[in-house]
């Protein structure tokens, strides 16, 4: 009805280049993963330490990570932080920021699982005469891991999706690849169609892995 004729003849063509920004995303995301939890981990244990100004600085990196937009977040530090940093690197600036964007998300996750653990476990510990390294190894770390895996691997996909928004910095990722590509051969409907499936291929996969760590670790109940 709407007088639009399907046609993925362009594929063949660009194939190189398609299979260049589906790579780089790739890349982009797992890089943005190992950052974000390198920052995420650390302020979840911020946010509850006995240093007032350390739990305040982790809390206000949180609320303002959370409460912006992600596309206000790129622009300002890839055309003012970045710039005055001297990031020219476009990839390199775009893991940075969807790490720290990602790692105020990260942080939320684990420091609500931390919370989760009955307190009574810990006492219980302490009463059989477990050292603080041996609770924490015995009992903290495999609730923590049961309980933050699931949401941590959503996370994931998350990433992979929001680092279609570094498209605005022109990143060759996979969005700005099928824009370039839709620009020339003005197919737009065919390229966007394609760009929805290949996120699919990315994010489904994780999805499942999500959902099987969920029924593995009862995270669902």
């Amino acid at each position: 009805m709407a007088g639009i004729t399907l046609n993925f003849d362009f594929v063949g063509q660009y194939r190189d280049r398609i299979g260049s920004g589906f790579l780089l995303t790739v890349e982009l995301s797992a890089a943005s993963l190992v950052a974000s939890m390198a920052i995420g981990v650390p302020v979840a244990l911020g946010q509850s330490a006995r240093v007032l100004p350390v739990r305040y600085l982790c809390d206000l990196y949180v609320k303002l990570v959370r409460g912006t937009p992600l596309l206000v977040q790129i622009y300002l530090f890839y055309y003012i932080i970045g710039t005055a940093w001297g990031i020219d690197n476009k990839v390199v600036a775009g893991v940075v920021i969807l790490s720290v964007f990602a790692g105020a998300y990260i942080a939320e996750i684990v420091r609500g699982s931390l919370l989760s653990i009955d307190e009574s476990q810990l006492e219980a510990a302490r009463a059989v005469g477990f050292t603080r390294a041996q609770t924490v190894r015995h009992v903290v770390l495999p609730q923590l891991v049961a309980r933050t895996l699931p949401a941590l691997t959503g996370q994931f996909a998350t990433i992979v999706k929001d680092s279609s928004l570094l498209s605005v910095i022109a990143v060759i990722e996979l969005t700005q690849t099928i824009r370039e590509i839709t620009a020339t051969n003005y197919n737009f409907f065919g390229g966007f169609l394609l760009l929805g499936g290949l996120y699919l291929c990315l994010t489904l996969p994780i999805m499942f892995v999500s959902k099987r760590f969920e029924k593995r670790f009862g995270y669902a109940h």
